[in-house]
Formats: structure tokens, sequence, C-alpha cells
């Protein structure tokens, strides 16, 4: 149903975000037990020891969202005389905070990620925490867990080692001023430009990252452009719907956390303790991804091959860049969900079919994933050299825990900015789009518009048909903001 006269608020989408949390089996409200145990934390962790190292003297930065306020993870470069560099991430102590089975721990437990959407986010730690004491915010000392990795010349990891240390940000940066300075379209940021040496910083962690991204392309890691896009608020009007852009910065922050998160699993294996792992194994859906990329004049190997995909996607991406956030989506789907498993020492080794990587464990967002809590939970054990703080068998069920709550999040992030397109268009009934056709199944037609993007359902006159990547001009009949339906029509 349209609502043109008394348009739908920013506070209908918050209410809209929490009934869809309880329908996925979330919680969107803090509990009183959390509430009294968060009275009882008045500031960050005070912890020190002989096992904590002062690092609060190196040019640690932040690089994230501009709007973020939970920081997970800090960087820093060292360039070393024989050419290499040493590559030093901090990834936020939680656990100093938040001990296992504490009441916070539990509601932590029951989302095990954060949910976010443009009205509301749903922090899975109470924001006190998340955002302040347990985040490495600017200008703060804060105890963390530093991942330190040496990487020779070509880009191969020569050593690495894990410590608990605590740190200092001195710079909070964000994607896209960083990379627009990287880019050379725009001047180094002003929080960058304030401290000595960051510049330099910054320019060494690129270089490094670029080199680890083709290392990972080359052994076959999948490069997708998924639909994506985000709300823009002006009050309590949805005013804009912007796509977000890959670049430098968000690639450089990608390859440090994928080479953490490898340290972090071979860290484990080492120290023979069983840990959780983020895996997408090979398809099972090969055979289909093989006919789409026939569908386009692309042969596939009868096996999966990741190297092999990657060809293709490449290729597509040149070929048709407006196409390929479809072709991308397609592809996703077919690969199936990522999962988190228990890997346990001397088992075998799964690996990360789309990253191209053998050991990949969760490690680097205890702000926003419960697996990165549990995972930092087990390292320090680890570093202390005491007991498992979890067996086995309430690893595994935790795993499965986490892959049910984290595809229950993702719904209700997706239903979300279905709500927020309809919202946006529903005051534009009757404007027409340029789009291109997404899906054609059982009689049902999808379009996808470009400005501003959105995804609808497209209805046509009896006869006519359509095909996936057609490029169409369409009317916008109708929105209904509660379900997040659009309907469009074809022009002409």
């Amino acid at each position: 149903m349209n609502n043109t006269l008394h348009p739908h608020q920013k506070e209908e989408l918050a209410d809209l975000a929490v009934v869809a949390m309880h329908e996925r089996g979330l919680a969107p409200q803090f509990s009183r037990a959390v509430r009294d145990q968060l009275a009882t934390i008045d500031g960050p962790s005070e912890e020190d020891g002989a096992g904590i190292a002062d690092l609060t003297g190196l040019l640690w930065c932040s690089i994230d969202n501009d709007d973020s306020r939970d920081l997970d993870q800090l960087s820093v470069s060292e360039v070393l005389p024989d050419g290499g560099v040493k590559i030093m991430v901090a990834v936020a102590d939680v656990d100093t905070l938040v001990s296992k089975d504490s009441a916070i721990d539990r509601h932590a437990q029951i989302n095990t990620t954060s949910v976010y959407t443009s009205a509301r986010i749903f922090p899975m730690l109470p924001e006190q925490l998340s955002t302040d004491y347990t985040s490495l915010n600017p200008g703060t000392n804060r105890l963390a867990v530093v991942t330190e990795m040496v990487f020779q010349p070509d880009g191969t990891l020569a050593r690495s080692r894990i410590l608990r240390a605590r740190v200092h940000n001195k710079a909070q940066l964000a994607y896209d001023s960083v990379s627009a300075w990287l880019e050379g379209n725009d001047p180094l940021p002003a929080a960058a430009d304030a401290v000595p040496g960051m510049d330099q910083q910054l320019r060494t962690q690129d270089s490094v990252a670029q080199q680890l991204r083709a290392k990972r392309r080359e052994a076959g890691a999948l490069e997708f452009q998924t639909f994506q896009p985000k709300a823009e608020f002006e009050g309590e009007q949805v005013v804009a719907i912007r796509q977000q852009a890959q670049n430098r910065a968000r690639q450089l922050i990608e390859e440090f956390m994928v080479a953490t998160n490898g340290v972090t699993a071979l860290y484990l294996a080492g120290k023979r303790r069983p840990s959780i792992r983020r895996v997408v194994q090979s398809p099972e859906r090969w055979a289909r991804i093989a006919e789409v990329a026939a569908d386009r004049g692309w042969q596939l190997p009868a096996d999966p091959d990741s190297a092999a995909l990657e060809q293709f996607l490449a290729a597509e991406r040149r070929r048709d860049p407006l196409r390929f956030p479809d072709l991308s989506l397609t592809i996703v789907k077919l690969m199936g969900r990522g999962e988190y498993v228990v890997e346990q020492p001397g088992g075998a080794r799964i690996g990360h079919f789309g990253l191209a990587v053998r050991d990949y464990a969760h490690s680097t967002a205890p702000n926003r994933r419960y697996p990165d809590l549990i995972t930092s939970r087990l390292v320090k054990a680890a570093l202390a050299d005491e007991r498992s703080p979890y067996a086995v068998r309430e690893l595994e069920m935790l795993a499965n825990h986490c892959t049910r709550q984290e595809d229950a999040a993702n719904k209700v992030e997706r239903q979300m900015r279905k709500s927020e397109a309809a919202m946006l268009l529903e005051r534009h009934i009757g404007a027409q789009f340029d789009g291109v056709v997404t899906g054609v199944s059982r009689g049902n037609n999808w379009v996808r518009i470009f400005d501003p993007p959105a995804e609808g359902k497209l209805l046509l006159a009896r006869g006519s048909t359509v095909k996936v990547g057609d490029k169409v001009r369409v009317k916008l009949l109708a929105t209904n903001v509660e379900r997040g339906f659009i309907d469009f029509e074809m022009v002409g």
C-alpha cells in the first residue's frame, strides 16, 4: 500500500527493524542483567603485567567507515633494513571486560553479531563498551591482542607472532578520504596530517596490502561486487541511497584482516588448540556456475577451481561493468553460504574457497562478532599456556549457532534495505527509471534500477518476455514500506 500523503518516517523504519529482529530470533534489547553488569564497569581495563607489552608509542591508526564508533583494529608498519616490512595489527581485547558466561557475554551469544540497519544499529555489546571502553578510540590507551607479521620484499610472510599489548590510536581515519588521498585526488586527511610520519605509514601499508592482494588473486581469491546500498537520512526522511564503493583503503584493511586471521589460525594450530574457522567450502553447485560462465562464452573446469573462476569474473568485470554486480550476486548464491566450523589439532584443514587461503579464523572484530570474541579467548589462553576456555563440543555447538544467527542477521539487514528503498521511492510513484533485468523465475521478473540503486518486481504486459541482463525503461507503480515491496512496469 502506498502512503504518499503521510510519508513514512525514520522512526517507523526503526520499529520495523525491531520487529524483524524478533521474527528472526534475535534480541533487539539488552536485559536487566546486562544493564546491571554494565553499571559495575566504570572504565577501560587497567589490567597490566609482564605479559602485556607497551606499544603506545607506535604510530597506530584506525581506518573504518566515516560513522564507525566501534573501532576493533589498528595497524602500523615498519620498513626493515633488508627491504621487508613489519605489519602489526592490534585487535581490541574485549574479553578483558566481557568475561565468558557473564550477562553481557550471554547476550552477545544470542545475537552473535551487531546488526546494522540505516535507521537503527543493534550492537552486539552495550555501546558503553563497544564504542568506548573496549573500542580502540583515538587519543586513548587500550588493551589489545597484537599480531606482528614480517613480509619479505615479494610479499611472502617470513615470520609472525602474537602478543598482548597496550596501544594508542594516533589517528582515526575513514576509508573514502584515505583512498582519495592514496589515489591522488584529495589531500591527506587532517587527522593523519596532524601526526608526523603518518603519511609514510599509510603509503607503506597500502603498498604491502596491494602486494598481498595481488598474491591472493593469483592464487584464485574471488573478487565480487555485490549490491549493498545504504540509505542516507536528513532528519526523518530517506533522501538518498548510495552504493558502497570498493577502494584502496578498504582493500588495505581487508588484506591485513585476511593475513591476521590466517596467522591466528596457524598460531592456534601450532599450539595444538581447537579453533573456530570461517569457511566457504568448494561450491556444491559448481556445475551451475559453469553453466552461467558458458552462457557468456567462458569454459570453466569440471571440478571447482577458484583461480579459473576469478579469471572469468575479472574478464566479465572488464567486459560488462554495468551488469557485473548482478553476475556477482548470482555466483555468490551458487557458491553457498559461509559457515563456522571447528578445526581440531591434527584434523583436516578445510580452507576458505573464496579467499584462496587454507587457514582463516575470525579474530579481528570482537566488538561486533561473537566468533571473534571466542577466538580472542582461545588465543589469550594459548599465550598464557592455560587450558582452553572451551571444550571441543561447546565450540561445535557455538559454531553452528553463530552460523544460524549470522544468517538471521543478514536477512534482517536485507529486509530493511528493501524497506528503505521503498521509503525513498514512495514519493516518486509514476516516475520512470533506467534499469537492468536481474531475475526471471516462475513467471516473476526482477529489475534493478540504477538511480537510486534499488531492486523491485517487474510486471510485464501479457505476452511480453525479458531475459536476465536486458536493459529496460520502467515506471514505478507501487511501494510497500512495511513489506519492502517495490513494483515496476515496462515502458514502451
